[in-house]
């Protein structure tokens, strides 16, 4: 049975993070399956690591916010050296749903694909789609990246992703810790890796807000769109 390992990078989630942890212990008992779990507790200034340690989750305190490349590196580091077959970036708010881990990973099981993405613009399921500004910018965004790879990716800032074994070496060598989501996909089509989008509900966050803040999206989309130019240029190969 291949290993999986759901990467859950976590700031400020006290409100959140037990409620996910549980979500993901429930499936497993009701369907049988056995998805390991590592929360990366980013420098967190309120509970998250203590609601952890007393409810026996598995994690890793980080003495610094290193923001979510750093942390979701840090978890792809714990992969790699526990020799697992397929990661899971999870996020603790909520947002993300332990019943579409199957669907994102079995691509992958089935040699499909080295990288899945969790997305809310392929298929017909009703899901959160956040605001209609945010949605123009990672419509300009996936434009950019077709642009600068030659793929069309729809969901360009999904946090719900899975890999293979290749990649998570991969990841655990190299991992931007600005606009890490579109920056790695970008980076991993120029590298030939095969990418597939698969369809899945998203919800709100259930408490807490979002890291990136309604004055910065434009600022947000203009970097990525500049950062993914700088991967057009750059020459890229594979670390194995």
């Amino acid at each position: 049975m291949k290993k999986v390992l759901l990467i859950i990078p976590a700031y400020n989630e006290e409100e959140n993070i037990l409620t996910t942890y549980l979500s993901i212990v429930n499936y497993n008992k009701q369907y049988k399956t056995k998805y390991d779990v590592i929360v990366i507790n980013d420098g967190s200034k309120d509970r998250t690591s203590e609601i952890c340690h007393e409810n026996n989750i598995p994690v890793i305190d980080l003495v610094h916010n290193l923001g979510i490349g750093g942390a979701v590196q840090t978890g792809y580091k714990y992969a790699y050296y526990h020799d697992y077959d397929i990661a899971v970036q999870f996020d603790g708010d909520g947002q993300h749903d332990v019943r579409y881990v199957k669907n994102i990973i079995n691509p992958i099981l089935e040699g499909k694909a080295d990288m899945t993405i969790g997305s809310r613009f392929v298929g017909d399921i009703e899901t959160f789609r956040s605001t209609f500004a945010r949605r123009i910018g990672i419509s300009i965004i996936s434009i950019c990246m077709q642009m600068t790879t030659g793929y069309k990716i729809y969901d360009t800032t999904s946090g719900f992703r899975a890999c293979s074994k290749e990649l998570i070496y991969d990841f655990s060598l190299s991992y931007p810790n600005e606009y890490p989501e579109p920056i790695t996909t970008a980076e991993v089509l120029k590298k030939k890796y095969k990418i597939e989008e698969i369809p899945v509900e998203m919800k709100e966050r259930e408490a807490g807000t979002s890291s990136i803040k309604t004055w910065r999206k434009a600022y947000y989309m203009i970097n990525v769109c500049l950062a993914l130019i700088a991967v057009k240029i750059r020459r890229y190969k594979r670390c194995r």
